[in-house]
């Protein structure tokens, strides 16, 4: 393969982010194919001894396997990299995979860890549980709160794991101020940018270190494969997250790498339009939530706490929002009337989706867990699609009115 200007980065860096969403990364064969290549390859041959020895000594350029290169995952590493801004980034086969190599890969017994309190079921099981089984110490913080991040760092801690914001109570970290303190204290910021992608915020432009992403999400942004990212310095990414993924294998899959290359092409595009959805109908739910005694949990409204941060840190608050009702039974309640927008768990997806978290994404945490994380039996977290707008609102306003609301 020969490779063109879409790695070339004197130039791609130049580029601004739609225009590396569409063509950084890019290689192109001897055939000039103008859609990137699927290469569907576990292996690679060698014209002799000798290239292969150098190889894989990492004296010469070029594949040695799968597990460790392949050229279309790294066109998606390649232009992922450049829309965040990052010297480099590894794909992952999830976004867990992900979470989980950009924490193990640099954490060992006796180290410590503070995580936000608030967070996706399976990144809160990694730090209640996974964690602790290695001998790593953690602390869970409310991560809206600045000054408990400072109370909670001791001599060993070595990493801040977040999410801005958080799922599903979208709580907003001061990207500025925690990954200004990580650095002054020589911690290692991870930040789970999956709510938003590089298409509305850029963690790495406040100080983050490293930025870790389910690509099954926005990024794919079409419910079909599942993908992660983590990226972050060069010395990073080659000499901690490298033999970490090379001798455990949590790799993307070549054809999954590719899907999300056709997604990054709109992805600008789609968080734009998903994120204007998102608010018209928030502005539409909130004075009707707030007359019943409920919770609006949506960055992009000025109720919000965290309103003016959110201003300062996203180009647009994104697809997803969450709000209270009074218990299960009512939040059940309006799931079951609904017409349109699915009953899923997934988010970023073109469809809007909208779920129950404590009896889905957060199930498996005790009620206790749930509780600490402001995760409540009336709590409905929504993905907001790509339909048309007053279609997904008079869906919501008769599941609304079927629920007593």
């Amino acid at each position: 393969m020969k490779k063109t200007t879409g790695t070339d980065r004197s130039i791609t860096q130049s580029w601004r982010p739609a225009t590396q969403a569409v063509r950084g990364g890019t290689w192109r064969s001897e055939h000039g194919e103008t859609s990137e290549a699927l290469f569907l390859t576990s292996g690679y041959t060698y014209d002799d001894a000798a290239t292969v020895a150098a190889r894989f000594a990492g004296d010469e350029q070029g594949m040695t396997y799968s597990r460790l290169q392949n050229p279309t995952v790294a066109m998606l590493e390649e232009r992922i990299a450049l829309m965040e801004g990052a010297q480099a980034c590894r794909a992952q086969a999830s976004g867990m995979a992900a979470m989980t190599a950009a924490l193990l890969c640099q954490l060992s017994a006796g180290d410590h860890c503070v995580a936000a309190r608030a967070a996706f079921g399976s990144c809160r099981w990694l730090v209640d549980n996974l964690l602790p089984r290695f001998g790593i110490e953690t602390t869970v913080v409310d991560s809206a709160d600045n000054a408990a991040w400072e109370a909670a760092i001791r001599p060993n801690t070595k990493v801040f794991f977040f999410e801005s914001p958080a799922n599903p109570t979208l709580d907003i970290v001061d990207l500025d101020y925690v990954c200004g303190l990580a650095t002054a204290h020589g911690i290692t910021s991870v930040v789970d940018n999956a709510f938003c992608s590089p298409a509305l915020q850029r963690p790495m432009e406040f100080g983050a270190d490293v930025v870790a992403y389910s690509a099954t999400k926005l990024m794919d942004g079409q419910g079909r494969v599942l993908a992660g990212a983590v990226c972050g310095s060069e010395e990073f990414i080659n000499d901690s997250l490298l033999p970490f993924q090379r001798n455990t294998g949590p790799n993307c899959a070549p054809f999954n790498a590719w899907v999300v290359l056709k997604g990054l092409e709109t992805l600008s595009l789609r968080a734009h339009k998903h994120s204007e959805n998102a608010l018209k109908l928030g502005q539409f739910m909130e004075e009707r939530i707030a007359a019943a005694g409920g919770t609006m949990m949506h960055p992009g409204l000025a109720s919000h706490p965290s309103y003016a941060l959110a201003q300062k840190q996203m180009d647009a608050c994104g697809p997803i929002f969450s709000f209270t009702v009074d218990g299960r039974p009512q939040a059940h309640a309006i799931l079951d009337a609904l017409k349109l927008i699915d009953i899923s768990n997934n988010i970023g997806d073109a469809r809007s989706l909208m779920c129950h978290p404590a009896s889905t994404t957060h199930a498996g945490m005790s009620a206790e867990a749930r509780e600490e994380m402001g995760v409540s039996e009336g709590m409905l977290r929504i993905n907001v699609g790509l339909e048309d707008v007053q279609d997904l609102i008079e869906d919501m306003d008769q599941a609304l009115k079927a629920a007593g609301l």
